[in-house]
C-alpha cells in the first residue's frame, strides 16, 4: 500500500485515512470501494478489478455525493455484479482514537482543495447573504445607537406580544443559514427579559436601562471596529467581552468581510491550529479571529473566496470533532400526523401548554413553566422536552411507534427545534432527515421509550438496531451499512441500493463522553463524587464502550453489550486479556515498587537474589509502545487510598500531555522509560471525606476531575408500591444537603442493584436498612436526632436510639409519607 496514513475528522469521529495509492480497488460483492487488495473484507482478493484513482480523491467525493449510486456508476464504481459502490471500506477510511488520529499528519489542505466542490455552496452562500441583508434591512447600522431595549432583547414577547421579533431572537433562532450560535443560556446575549417582565444583566450596572445603554454603545465600538480593520480591539470592549459568539455573528452581518464566520472560540482556535503551528501566544478572542483572516487571506488558492465561503470549507475539510448523540422520540400512531414527520422532515412531541421553547430565557425559566403549566400526565417527561434545543445538526433520531417497534433513523439538521403551531398537537419538533429503511422490530420493549418521551438511546439499542436491519432481507447487509463506519462484513447487495444513514459510530451518552473528552485533553483523570454515584461502574462502562469500540482487530467484543450482561462481562474479560485494560486498586501498602518498577527476590544459583521488575504500569506502557494504533487504559480504584505522589514517583511529570513520548532514566533499572500518547489513566475516588483536598497539589495540577453527582432521573417511574424512587432519593438528598453538605449526597446506585430499579418493598427495605441507614449514622456521628431529620420519626426512634420494628411494606409507607415521595411528585 503506497503512502502516507492520514488523521480525518468524519462524521464527528477520528478516522485515519489510507490513500488508495493511484488505484481503487474493486470487490467482486458488495458495496465499497477498497484501498487495500489485502482487505479481510474482500471475499476474491487473488483475482481483482482496479479502478484508476489518479488524484486519490474517490473516496472523498463518493462521501460527498448527494445520489452515492447514481455518481458511482457514473464514476464506474461497479462490483463484478454490476451494482454500484456506495460506501468505502474500513481499509481506507477506519475509525480510530483520537490519540492515534493526533499522531497522524492531517489530510493535506491541497489534496482537501482539489476534492472542494465550489458549485455545491453556491446555494446556501447566496441563501446567507440574503438572510444576513434581511436582519440589516430590520435593523439597519445607523438605528443603533437608538435602538430600543425591545426590539433587541430574548423575552420582551411575554410582555409585548405586538413586537416585531427582537435582534437577539433572529441571531439565535431565525438565521441558521448564517452559522448557528444556539445552545447554553441566553446570558450570551448580554441582556433578556425574564418571567414577570424582570430583566437580566450583568450585577455591575444599576438597572436595565443603564446596562441596555452599556450593551448597545459596546456592540456599535465592535463594528465599527471591524469595518476599520481593527478586530482585535474588540477584545478590550468591556461591555461586550462576555458575549464573543453573539459580536462574532454580528460581524457576519454587518462587516461581512472582517473576520471567517467561525463563532466559538474553540473552532477558532482548532481552524488556526489546522492552518498553521505558528500561532503567536497568549492571543484573545478577538485577535485570534482576526488572525485566522490574515491567514486566509495570504493563502495563494483561498484569498479570494467570500470568507463564509472559506468557512463552509474549513468545516467541511476538518471539522472539530464532536460526536454525535442519539435520542430516541415516539412518532405519533396518527396516520397523517406520522406522515407529515416522515415527509416534511420532522420528529415532534407533546406538551404543548408549554408554548415554543424559544419563548425561554433558559432551563430555570422553562423548569419553573413546567412546574405551573404542566397539570397532566408524568412531569419528568415534559422536562425531556428542553433537550429539543441541545440538539445539534448531526445528532441522529430514532423514530419509534411503540417501544420496540422503530419506523426511521434520521439525522438532525438545519436548525433543528422548532415550534409548529400549524399542526393541531404535538408541535414541539426538530428538524430531521430520514432514512426509512430503518424498519426493525425489537423482541421486547425499551425501557425508557415511549410516545411523548426523549430518551438518550443507549449502545446495547443502538446496536441491537444495526444487528436487526443487517438481518432484513430488503435491507442493506452491515457491510453496505455505510462509509468509513468500520463495520466487520461486506455483504452481498442483489439490487442497487440508496445509501443509507449508518447507524455507527457507536455514540457515548454525556456522561461518558465528558470523561473522554477530559481523557482526550489531558491524557489522566479522576472521577469522584459520593458514595453510590456509579463512579466504578462508569469507568467500565467507558473501558466497554470507548476502549472495545476501537478495538476491531479482538474478536468476540461487544462495546455496545448492556451493564452486568454475559456480554458485558466478556468484552472486559478481553480487553484485559488483550493488555489494553489494567485494573488496580490502591491502598495503603501499595507502592511505587507494584505500579512502576522495583526490587522482587528471584532464586539464584546462590539462593534468593534480588532482581528489577517492572511494576504494573510500566508494563502497559511497554505494550501501548508496541501498538500504538491502540488505546491502553489503566483504572485505579480508591485512587485517593495510596500514597499517591509516592506511587507515582517519576509519572507525576510523565503523565502530562506535553511531556508523553519523553524519556527519563528509572533509578532502579537504569533504564529509559516514557509514558506513550495512547495510554489513559483514569482513576476513582470517592468525597465522601473531602479527599480531593488531601491530594498532593502536584498530583491534583495533572488530572482533570470529573464530578459524579446523585442522579434521580433513571429513577423516576418506579415504584415500590407507593414510594416514588426517584422523588424518594431527590427528598433524601435534599436533606442531606441543607443538613450536612453535597458531597455526602448518596447516590442512584443504591437502588439500582444489577443496574436495574429495586422493585419490591422487601428488597428496598433491605437496602434503606442495611446500606443507606449506616451510613447516615456515620455522618450524623451517631446522633439519633439528626437521623430522625433525615428518616423522619415514623421510621427512627429518637429517645431508644433505632430504627422502629416497622414490617417492610409499612416501612415503605412510613418513607413515603414523610419524605412525600408519590408519584405525583416531580423532579427538582
Amino acid at each position: 500500500m503506497a503512502g502516507t496514513r492520514f488523521s480525518v475528522t468524519f462524521d464527528g469521529r477520528a478516522h485515519q485515512l489510507q490513500p488508495s495509492g493511484g488505484q481503487i480497488i474493486l470487490p467482486t460483492q458488495g458495496s465499497k470501494i477498497h484501498h487495500d487488495p489485502g482487505c479481510t473484507h474482500l471475499t476474491d482478493p487473488q483475482n481483482l478489478d482496479r479502478h484508476p484513482d489518479r488524484d486519490g480523491l474517490t473516496w472523498r467525493r463518493l462521501l460527498d455525493a448527494d445520489d452515492p449510486a447514481s455518481w458511482a456508476h457514473s464514476a464506474g464504481l461497479r462490483n463484478r455484479r454490476g451494482r454500484p459502490l456506495t460506501g468505502v471500506c474500513s481499509c481506507a477510511l477506519r475509525p480510530v482514537a483520537a490519540d492515534h488520529a493526533d499522531a497522524l499528519p492531517y489530510w493535506p489542505l491541497d489534496q482537501a482543495l482539489d476534492a472542494f466542490d465550489v458549485e455545491r455552496h453556491r446555494e446556501a452562500l447566496e441563501a446567507a447573504d440574503r438572510r444576513a441583508e434581511e436582519i440589516r434591512r430590520a435593523f439597519p447600522l445607523e438605528s443603533w445607537p437608538t435602538l430600543p431595549l425591545e426590539r433587541y432583547a430574548l423575552g420582551v414577547h411575554k410582555t409585548r406580544q405586538d413586537l416585531p421579533p427582537t435582534y437577539c431572537h433572529a441571531l439565535e433562532y431565525g438565521s441558521g443559514e448564517l452559522g448557528s450560535i444556539t445552545g447554553g443560556s441566553a446570558k450570551k446575549h448580554l441582556i433578556y427579559c425574564r418571567d414577570g417582565g424582570r430583566w437580566w444583566h450583568d450585577s455591575g450596572y444599576p438597572d436595565a436601562p443603564a446596562a441596555w445603554s452599556a450593551v448597545r454603545s459596546g456592540i456599535v465600538e465592535a463594528v465599527t471596529a471591524a469595518r476599520e480593520g481593527r478586530v482585535r480591539d474588540i477584545d478590550d470592549i468591556v461591555a461586550v467581552r462576555a458575549a464573543n459568539t453573539l459580536i462574532a455573528k454580528t460581524l457576519r452581518i454587518y462587516a461581512p468581510d472582517a473576520i471567517v464566520p467561525v463563532y466559538a472560540d474553540s473552532y477558532t482556535r482548532h481552524y488556526l491550529s489546522m492552518l498553521t503551528t505558528d500561532v503567536p501566544a497568549r492571543m484573545r478572542p478577538f485577535a485570534r479571529k482576526e488572525y485566522l483572516r490574515l491567514l486566509v487571506g495570504q493563502h495563494p488558492r483561498l484569498k479570494d473566496w467570500p470568507p463564509h465561503l472559506v468557512y463552509r470549507f474549513l468545516a467541511w475539510w476538518a471539522p472539530p470533532r464532536v460526536a454525535p448523540r442519539v435520542f430516541a422520540m415516539g412518532l405519533d400512531a396518527n396516520a397523517d400526523l406520522e406522515l407529515d414527520c416522515l415527509t416534511e422532515g420532522y420528529a415532534a412531541v407533546g406538551f404543548d401548554e408549554l408554548g415554543d421553547l424559544h419563548d425561554f430565557a433558559d432551563k430555570e425559566e422553562f423548569t419553573r413553566a413546567v412546574r405551573s403549566r404542566v397539570t397532566t400526565g408524568n412531569t419528568a417527561h415534559a422536562h425531556d422536552v428542553w433537550r429539543l434545543l441541545e440538539m445539534r445538526p448531526g445528532d441522529r433520531i430514532v423514530g419509534h411507534l411503540s417501544a420496540d417497534r422503530i419506523i426511521a433513523v434520521g439525522r438532525v439538521t438545519g436548525d433543528g427545534y422548532a415550534w409548529r403551531p400549524a399542526r393541531r398537537e404535538r408541535r414541539h419538533t426538530v428538524t430531521v432527515e430520514w432514512d426509512t429503511s430503518f424498519q426493525v422490530t425489537f423482541d421486547r420493549p425499551v425501557p425508557g421509550w415511549g410516545a411523548d418521551r426523549i430518551a438518550e438511546v443507549k449502545p446495547a439499542a443502538w446496536t441491537k438496531l444495526k444487528q436487526l436491519r443487517a438481518e432484513e432481507p430488503s435491507s442493506p447487509t452491515a457491510g453496505e451499512a455505510g462509509a468509513g463506519a468500520g463495520l466487520d462484513a461486506e455483504g452481498v447487495a442483489d439490487a442497487p441500493v440508496p445509501q443509507p444513514l449508518d447507524p455507527e459510530p457507536l455514540p457515548l451518552d454525556p456522561e461518558l463522553q465528558r470523561l473522554d473528552d477530559a481523557l482526550t485533553r489531558r491524557g489522566q483523570a479522576i472521577l469522584y463524587g459520593p458514595p453510590g454515584t456509579g463512579k466504578t461502574y462508569q469507568a467500565l462502562r467507558y473501558a466497554v464502550q470507548r476502549i472495545g469500540g476501537q478495538s476491531d482487530d479482538l474478536p468476540g467484543l461487544s462495546p455496545g453489550a448492556e451493564p452486568e450482561s454475559a456480554e458485558y462481562h466478556a468484552t472486559v474479560k478481553a480487553l484485559q486479556d488483550a493488555g489494553r485494560l489494567t485494573l488496580v486498586t490502591f491502598h495503603p501498602s501499595y507502592g511505587y515498587e507494584d505500579f512502576v518498577e522495583g526490587l522482587r527476590p528471584v532464586k539464584g544459583q546462590a539462593g534468593l537474589a534480588l532482581d528489577v521488575r517492572p511494576g504494573v504500569f510500566r508494563q502497559v506502557c511497554d505494550r501501548a509502545a508496541e501498538d500504538p494504533d491502540h488505546t491502553y487504559l489503566v483504572v485505579v480504584d480508591e485512587f485517593n487510598r495510596g500514597n499517591v505522589p509516592k506511587v507515582l514517583g517519576e509519572l507525576i511529570t510523565l503523565l502530562e500531555k506535553d511531556k508523553r513520548g519523553l524519556p527519563v532514566t528509572l533509578p532502579l533499572s537504569e533504564q529509559q522509560f516514557a509514558v506513550p500518547r495512547n495510554v489513559l489513566l483514569l482513576g476513582t475516588m470517592n468525597t465522601a471525606d473531602r479527599s480531593i483536598r488531601m491530594l498532593d497539589s502536584a498530583v491534583r495540577r495533572r488530572f482533570a476531575f470529573v464530578e459524579l453527582l446523585p442522579d434521580s432521573r433513571p429513577l423516576y417511574g418506579f415504584n415500590v408500591d407507593v414510594l416514588d424512587l426517584g422523588v424518594f432519593l431527590e427528598a433524601l438528598n435534599g436533606r442531606i444537603r441543607r443538613l450536612l453538605d453535597r458531597e455526602k449526597q448518596l447516590g442512584h446506585a443504591f437502588l439500582m442493584p444489577g443496574g436495574e430499579p429495586v422493585s419490591t418493598a422487601a428488597e428496598f427495605a433491605a437496602i434503606v436498612r442495611d446500606e443507606i441507614v449506616p451510613l447516615l449514622q456515620e455522618y450524623a456521628y451517631d446522633d439519633y436526632g439528626l437521623l430522625t431529620a433525615f428518616l423522619g420519626e415514623a421510621v427512627v426512634d429518637p429517645v431508644n436510639h433505632c430504627l422502629r420494628d416497622l414490617d417492610d411494606e409499612s416501612f415503605v409507607y412510613a418513607l413515603h409519607s414523610e419524605l412525600r415521595a408519590g408519584t405525583d411528585a416531580e423532579p427538582a
